[in-house]
């Protein structure tokens, strides 16, 4: 049986890499030497004013080198890895039949192997992409979290797919702009902490399915 527990170890490592990456996001906002729209001559990451695409940048917007630019890229990279192995594993959390995982589990892949893009300079391109992959592996989990009568998680989902659309709103309305990079972070924590909630429901019912297995 511990053999048997040990094998499904693997399946929390999205949860643990998400918890890097908010690591090295501080990390990489404590080196950032400074500025933003709000006020160019600024020092030091504001988390009120700042996005964190403006880490990735290679100069600070007070026109310094931005030394926060490698531990950002590498944050975004841990990020992006967490969430592949998320979404290829997330399906086991269901019973689906093989097309609906497929969709799932490729459209969440696809969502974050555009992500590295960003470094190109088209930003609003690459996350439009990575938005429409993301939103139909999203959609799909919530129709099957609903299924499946995790409402917990359905609703907590519902929330933060209402918190996307603020963002969207606020981004392209330009409605309360100077609000957006807290609304930006608000939104993301919420994700962050909604991937982790499933990777810990499929670890513990992986757990539950060996100890069963065992008797």
């Amino acid at each position: 049986m511990n053999n048997k527990k040990a094998n499904t170890y693997w399946l929390l490592l999205p949860a643990w890499g998400m918890f890097l990456f908010v690591i090295l996001y501080v990390v990489a906002a404590s080196a950032y030497p400074g500025g933003s729209d709000a006020d160019k001559a600024a020092t030091g990451f504001s988390w009120q004013h700042n996005y964190w695409c403006e880490l990735m940048a290679t100069d600070s917007q007070n026109g310094k080198p931005n030394a926060a630019r490698p531990i950002a890229i590498l944050a975004m990279m841990v990020l992006a890895i967490s969430l592949s192995i998320f979404w290829f594993t997330i399906p086991r959390l269901f019973t689906y039949k093989r097309t609906g995982s497929q969709i799932i589990r490729y459209s969440g892949i696809a969502s974050m192997l555009v992500l590295p893009l960003l470094l190109t300079g088209f930003h609003d391109t690459v996350i439009n992409i990575a938005a429409l992959f993301g939103c139909i592996a999203i959609i799909g989990l919530l129709v099957n979290l609903f299924r499946h009568k995790m409402y917990r998680l359905f609703y907590l989902g519902i929330f933060c797919l209402l918190l996307c659309g603020i963002n969207n709103y606020v981004y392209y309305s330009s409605h309360l702009l100077q609000h957006l990079p807290v609304i930006q972070k608000i939104s993301f924590l919420f994700f962050l902490l909604w991937f982790i909630l499933h990777s810990l429901k499929l670890y513990r019912k992986n757990i539950l399915f060996h100890e069963g297995s065992s008797e």
